[in-house]
């Protein structure tokens, strides 16, 4: 049975995905290092992790599978779990594959190195649109479909 993780610190789209992970009856959890509310859904589990670097990536990475699908933007994660055999989604809809983790992770990199070779060059990039919650549903619906009907 497919199940949906979601990296739930700073996860602007937490409702929308348990919008779809009940409509499509599939157990989701939010995984945080805390201050996330339980949710009276059944479908739903908030599993606080201890402090600590990447905790809540761990739990998640160690648990993400064939047929589960992960949002999040943490694209080491996002790595982790594709190898895994895991959907991932980031919270504007951009799907990350085995196609294209490679060319995000060593531009992720290069633009760390940038960022740490300029100390002015801080950009956080554009702020998240209506237009990345529509492409985030719209995209959450089609991989979690698909990877229930496998």
């Amino acid at each position: 049975m497919s199940k949906l993780y979601v990296d739930a610190d700073a996860c602007p789209v937490k409702s929308e995905a348990e919008k779809v992970a009940t409509r499509l009856k599939v157990p989701m959890f939010l995984v945080s290092n805390g201050g996330l509310r339980l949710s009276p859904n059944p479908l739903v589990e908030v599993v606080i992790v201890p402090e600590g670097p990447d905790v809540a990536d761990m739990w998640i990475a160690e648990r993400a599978g064939v047929g589960d699908v992960v949002i999040t933007t943490d694209i080491p994660l996002a790595a982790k779990c594709i190898e895994a055999g895991a959907a991932v989604l980031k919270p504007n809809g951009e799907e990350l594959t085995a196609r294209n983790i490679g060319n995000v992770l060593a531009t992720r990199d290069l633009m760390a190195d940038l960022r740490a070779a300029d100390p002015f060059r801080q950009g956080a990039g554009r702020p998240f649109s209506k237009q990345d919650r529509a492409n985030f549903l719209n995209a959450l619906d089609r991989v979690l479909g698909a990877a229930l009907r496998k």
